[in-house]
């Protein structure tokens, strides 16, 4: 029964990591933009909701939506004015500009906030738990899996369903057809970055609410969503999901069966998708 219930608590986890795993999916599915400061990114957003909620002497799910508006009209600017600039058949320019972007972050960071450790008070939904049978699964991580199911829901709908999407799509096939069709993909790599920073913004509310968040804490959170990434398959946003819940499970599991040796078993998973389906679990191959 404790296995089972390290598998359940794996599938919950899981869907943070396919929170984290969304927005740099996005990016390079539709880029190949590759955004090394995603996990800082995270972690400010968790230091701006603590802010403004503090400022507003609100519960963080106040500030959340605020954050939220504010991540994907940053993602948008600075996707327009700065990071179109860096994209191009060479990735290095973009790797280079956010690693860059990444260490700002974390110095100012520290300078603003100091090394102390931080958590967002979101009340007793921290503790409470839902009974299934003989398992108890925490009510929260419950809450953050069902968010990433309807928010990657939505994506997919707007993708296939819409005529963004559909401009969209043609942009990460081939963007110079999509140019010669009247679309406009610098555009379309700023709404790219909006909802990347937007999802990454929401990521952050949730690691913060659920764990101790600290200034230093971003590039773990970047390896994770990296891996589910990579074991989903890069293009594939269910693929992310399925991704982060392998990462999960395979986590908890070997945290169960031997203490301190879920990080390795993550690492390891993820080694073994990518040197016997470099594609992903549900990525598609190179024409």
């Amino acid at each position: 029964m404790s296995l089972l219930n390290a598998v359940v608590q794996g599938i919950a986890l899981g869907g943070l990591y396919a929170l984290f795993a969304t927005g740099l999916s996005l990016a390079f599915g539709v880029m190949r933009f590759v955004n090394l400061a995603h996990g800082d990114l995270a972690v400010l957003a968790a230091y701006l909701i603590l802010s403004v909620a503090t400022a507003l002497g609100a519960s963080p799910w106040v500030a959340l939506p605020i954050v939220l508006v504010v991540g994907g009209a940053v993602g948008y600017g600075a996707q327009t004015a700065v990071l179109n600039r860096t994209l191009g058949a060479d990735p290095m320019p973009s790797i280079l500009v956010t690693f860059g972007l990444g260490v700002v972050i974390q110095n100012a960071l520290l300078e603003k906030y100091s090394v102390s450790q931080q958590r967002l008070d979101i009340g007793g939904l921290v503790t409470d738990s839902v009974s299934v049978g003989s398992l108890a699964v925490g009510t929260l991580p419950l809450i953050i899996l069902a968010t990433a199911v309807v928010l990657l829901g939505v994506l997919e709908l707007v993708l296939r369903h819409t005529r963004f999407g559909r401009a969209f799509r043609a942009t990460a096939e081939d963007s110079r057809t999509a140019q010669l069709m009247g679309i406009d993909d610098r555009a379309i790599y700023g709404a790219a970055m909006a909802i990347s920073f937007g999802t990454v913004a929401l990521a952050g509310f949730f690691v913060g609410s659920r764990t101790s968040f600290s200034p230093l804490v971003g590039p773990a959170l970047l390896l994770f969503g990296f891996e589910a990434v990579v074991i989903g398959g890069i293009g594939s946003l269910w693929g992310t999901l399925l991704g982060g819940v392998v990462l999960g499970v395979s986590q908890t599991v070997a945290n169960e069966l031997a203490i301190g040796w879920d990080l390795l078993a993550g690492h390891a998973v993820f080694l073994a998708v990518l040197l016997l389906r470099p594609n992903g679990l549900l990525g598609k191959g190179a024409a």
